[in-house]
């Protein structure tokens, strides 16, 4: 599915292909007549937590693998875990498609009021701020986000990118420094903080 969001310049969904076992059995002449059969006892593998899948978006080893997890941790975020919570967000992204923000924010408000524990329905609120020039609303709506999934990277992009609008570079440089904790190879963000670094910590002499 394809995501609206403020940093969307700066993702690029790429699902790597699962890798896949092949077990192979002796030729069953080989076997002796009637010898028991020991049913597998591979024990079951433990579910892959968000937790694991931060861990492996900063582990990752070159940006095609870094993107695959990202993509895989954008789906974890877009759970709400609400039939009636996903249509709604169903029906703000089509709205904000179509350039209508104002209702894009009012089936928001009803999104956040009916899950707001949910991280990604601020943040697409967020967005929908941000599109009606609304900054202060969304910087909130980010804000928020971030309380509750800090390693929101999107959210902290989002973030940078406003913080760099209104010529705050001390905050910019700080919210890509975050991003890049989280998601070390995520595009441009390492450009961003070489070309902001020199503004905000000072130039070595």
């Amino acid at each position: 599915m394809c995501r609206l969001s403020l940093s969307i310049c700066l993702m690029a969904g790429l699902l790597g292909a699962p890798a896949v076992v092949v077990s192979t059995l002796a030729p069953a002449a080989a076997a002796p007549k009637e010898a028991p059969r020991e049913a597998s006892k591979e024990a079951p593998r433990a579910p892959v937590t968000l937790d694991d899948l931060f861990a492996r978006l900063k582990a990752a080893k070159d940006d095609a693998e870094a993107r695959g997890v990202a993509q895989l941790i954008e789906r974890r975020l877009d759970r709400s875990g609400s039939d009636t919570v996903d249509l709604l967000a169903s029906r703000a992204a089509e709205a904000m498609r179509a350039k209508d923000y104002p209702l894009a924010v009012e089936l928001l408000d009803r999104v956040t009021v009916l899950e707001p524990g949910w991280a990604e329905g601020w943040s697409r609120r967020a967005t929908a701020f941000y599109l009606l020039e609304d900054q202060a609303s969304a910087l909130a709506d980010l804000h928020k986000t971030l309380t509750l999934e800090p390693r929101h990277f999107e959210a902290w992009a989002a973030l940078a990118h406003i913080y760099m609008a209104s010529d705050d570079k001390s905050r910019a440089l700080a919210a890509f420094r975050r991003v890049e904790a989280i998601y070390p190879r995520m595009g441009k963000v390492h450009e961003a903080i070489e070309r902001l670094a020199p503004d905000v910590d000072g130039r070595d002499l």
